[in-house]
């Protein structure tokens, strides 16, 4: 990973993890606290982790479970990262990773965008370098949620079990941001809380401002005819494989045709031999770790569209096995009080058995982010353009589709005296694209990354000349 500035992320496992940009200090809000919350916040202070260099301890973190609900024996589990300095000034941010069949993934923390990497080839951990070049982590608080709880109707009200627990940090700005299958989770989540936020009471209202996505899966539709389009511009399909998409394959149906599932399955061949997250990137050796799934096709009567979006999830995928080492460590699970029941099953960065207890993902949330919009909501969508998964051609499509007006139209932005990207400013929404980003827009452009939540956060359009 490059060394850059980008802000220091975190995400967890098993349901709700938090990274706040801001450390705790005697004036801080933390003084006005009771003790019994000061108590359950001490109580779930990670006092050191196995294998993490001795300099990272100057930010505090948490990690431990909320309950959300006592009698079904539900809880969320968080990993709440605070950083060196002015934590009273910092905005809270969700982040979401995404990928609609897998269970646990601490994919962010450990892969991407966390404070802190797992070395290669060894289960121990390094700061991320952007801990180095930005002291405080300046750009904002951090929250990040397992995507699996995304799925239950009541999250929303859930949520607030984790600012019962940190209050501290419930005033804050709130914002929303992920990638690839958070395209649905955050709309969905967003939406919620603007209609809870209607007729909340000043005890549960979140101060909520905005959303950003990245390379986001949004609508059934046009995402898979920019997948097929995007491959075929970048010479990655043939002309014959790709008039076969153009005969048969009805995106907009909600099974798609038999001839159509065999094309698609030709397709998806192609894909063991490059990193589709990252279509110019080199391809890992070692292989994809195993996730007690295969990523084969389902071709079949009963096979959706969702079946055929499987495919192996990271822009470096060895490192997915060096994470899954050490969280499987027993030293590393009881400091970050995780665990606790004692599962008889290792730990997974993708489990895919939890496909066979969902069955309710919508087709589109083109609906949800249009009324957004109309909401007056800050949406920033944005792109990594070197993405084959969910490429810029597929959320150009989509976007098209929602047929807002364009106030500022197609024009560059700038990192230093380099092109970062392009971007076109809507009526309610910002799209941005990052130049040579793949599907992990922190993980192979950081710098640019930065920028961009900086300035989305900011509420300003990024450099449109070289500096």
């Amino acid at each position: 990973m490059e060394v850059s500035t980008l802000p220091c992320l975190l995400l967890v496992s098993a349901a709700l993890a938090l990274c706040c940009a801001a450390a705790a200090r005697p004036d801080s809000a933390t003084s006005n606290l009771d003790a019994a919350t000061m108590a359950a916040q001490e109580l779930d202070r990670v006092a050191s982790l196995p294998g993490a260099p001795s300099y990272s301890y100057a930010f505090k973190h948490y990690s431990g479970y909320v309950t959300t609900d006592e009698r079904l024996g539900k809880a969320l589990f968080y990993w709440f990262f605070e950083a060196m300095e002015k934590p009273d000034d910092k905005p809270l941010v969700l982040w979401l990773n995404g990928e609609n069949f897998v269970g646990e993934r601490w994919f962010g923390q450990a892969q991407e965008l966390g404070p802190f990497l797992v070395k290669k080839d060894v289960p121990e951990l390094e700061l991320n370098p952007c801990q180095l070049a930005v002291p405080g982590l300046s750009s904002g608080c951090w929250i990040f949620v397992h995507e699996h709880v995304l799925r239950n109707r009541s999250t929303g009200r859930q949520f607030h079990g984790w600012f019962q627990r940190f209050p501290q940090h419930k005033m804050k700005e709130f914002y929303i941001a992920g990638e690839s299958y958070a395209g649905h989770y955050i709309p969905q989540l967003a939406n919620l809380i603007v209609d809870e936020n209607k007729k909340a009471s000043r005890e549960n209202y979140i101060n909520f401002k905005g959303i950003l996505i990245g390379n986001a899966y949004m609508d059934g539709d046009t995402d898979l005819q920019g997948i097929v389009d995007s491959s075929w511009h970048h010479a990655i399909i043939s002309d014959t494989l790709y008039a076969t998409y153009l005969r048969p394959c009805n995106f907009s149906a909600e099974v798609l045709s038999r001839e159509c599932e065999v094309a698609l399955g030709q397709f998806n061949v192609l894909h063991d031999l490059i990193d589709i997250y990252s279509l110019y990137a080199p391809n890992c050796e070692r292989g994809y770790p195993d996730f007690n799934t295969s990523f084969s096709p389902q071709i079949g009567p009963t096979t959706s569209r969702f079946d055929l979006l499987r495919i192996p999830m990271g822009y470096d995928p060895c490192t997915q096995t060096y994470a899954t080492e050490y969280l499987n460590r027993e030293d590393v699970q009881r400091a970050l009080h995780a665990n606790t029941t004692g599962v008889s099953y290792p730990y997974s960065l993708c489990r895919d058995s939890i496909n066979v207890l969902w069955h309710d993902s919508d087709k589109t949330v083109l609906p949800i982010v249009k009324k957004l919009a109309q909401e007056g909501l800050r949406i920033w969508i944005f792109s990594g353009d070197t993405d084959g998964r969910i490429p810029t051609t597929s959320t150009r499509y989509t976007l098209k589709k929602l047929g807002l007006p364009i106030k500022e139209d197609w024009s560059p932005w700038f990192t230093h005296k380099q092109v970062g990207g392009w971007s076109v400013v809507y009526d309610g929404l910002t799209f941005v694209t990052v130049r040579g980003a793949g599907h992990m827009v922190p993980t192979s452009r950081p710098e640019q990354a930065l920028q961009l939540f900086e300035h989305f956060l900011a509420n300003r359009n990024l450099p449109s000349k070289p500096f």
